[in-house]
């Protein structure tokens, strides 16, 4: 692989006035209508193999047709349906029925001016699109990789012409130490100011975490006043060791370990299967305890209130990124991991 650039020339930059929605479809990256329905109030993405959308809001009501993972679906409403589920009650209203918003991921669409340098130690970006497929350049050609999901955040260390002539970034994977690349215009750099601690007049000891199993709910503490209040998404019990350790969340009280913007979770594979377990670019990771167990970002459901995860504490991505800067060891925004004694959690 020949060596990568971390900034671009004038003549590179200008090249960025050509980038279109044409050279996106080169890519291939995700697909939409040209404009959106009038009514619609959002767009989803199928975020699990097949989706059931119903004739009424209830798991009980008859079953219209399916949807398949990573397709695309206008929104027109959001609401709560009298049948539930309890936990999670909501529900969209769609153009062939209803669908419960359990994995179906809100997306946007923001295509973004390419930046003309990355810092020599990378920088932390996140996806604006609902999906975007990456490559990694081999001795074949460009092949195909993971596909990176709305809200993910990735290392950025490079910038280069990609296989469709526009500009791609560079990816270090900070699980796998391997390469690869993405159209540009689909990240966005996270900005210094986005990443400072807060709330650091606050004594590290007068801060904590507490989180119900039972509840399904996180509540986090400044001089014994909540701050915040929320639901969550804990370990499912019962499921079995995986790699060897529970998926339960470990009840108990720690304190908060280490803390990375970004991580690679699950089998470690390099591969371009959608359905392996593969997670690149969870966003906003605490580590709580020493088997990896910690709050992050979630782009994979919308379930928040059941339990979902491997032993983690899943979290909406605005809330992952709050309670990463607002829990100690405070971290410099471009430190890929911040390690620490840190913020008491208690778990019960």
């Amino acid at each position: 692989m020949k060596a990568m650039s971390n900034s671009l020339s004038r003549r590179d930059v200008l090249k960025l006035g050509s980038l279109s929605l044409a050279s996106l479809a080169a890519a291939p990256a995700f697909t939409r209508e040209e404009s959106t329905p009038r009514n619609a109030v959002g767009m989803v993405r199928v975020a699990v193999d097949e989706m059931r959308i119903f004739k009424e809001p209830s798991y009980f009501s008859d079953v219209l047709t399916r949807r398949k993972r990573d397709q695309l679906i206008y929104v027109y409403e959001k609401f709560e349906a009298p049948e539930g589920p309890e936990f999670n009650p909501f529900w969209y209203q769609l153009d062939e029925g209803f669908a419960h918003t359990a994995y179906l991921q809100p997306v946007e669409t923001h295509l973004n001016q390419v930046v003309s340098r990355v810092p020599e130690k990378g920088q932390v970006f996140e996806v604006t699109v609902p999906l975007t497929q990456s490559y990694m350049r081999t001795t074949n050609g460009w092949e195909k990789l993971y596909r990176l999901y709305y809200r993910s955040t990735h290392w950025v260390t490079g910038i280069e012409t990609g296989p469709d002539g526009a500009l791609w970034y560079q990816i270090t994977d900070e699980l796998l130490y391997i390469e690869y690349y993405v159209l540009a215009a689909h990240l966005r750099p996270v900005a210094n100011s986005e990443l400072t601690p807060i709330s650091t007049h606050v004594e590290p000891g007068q801060k904590r975490v507490e989180v119900s199993i039972a509840e399904q709910r996180l509540w986090a503490y400044e001089e014994g006043q909540v701050v915040l209040d929320t639901k969550v998404s804990t370990g499912l019990p019962g499921v079995g060791p995986a790699n060897g350790i529970p998926t339960d969340t470990p009840q108990g009280s720690w304190n908060i370990m280490s803390k990375m913007p970004v991580r690679h979770m699950g089998d470690g594979k390099v591969t371009s299967d959608i359905n392996a377990y593969e997670l690149p670019g969870v966003p906003w990771v605490s580590y709580f305890h020493e088997t990896g167990v910690a709050f992050h970002g979630t782009y994979w459901h919308d379930n928040y209130g059941n339990e979902m995860s491997h032993g983690c504490v899943n979290m909406h991505p605005d809330e992952a990124l709050w309670i990463f800067r607002w829990l100690t060891p405070e971290s410099e925004p471009d430190a890929r991991i911040t390690k620490g004694y840190g913020t008491r959690v208690v778990v019960t």
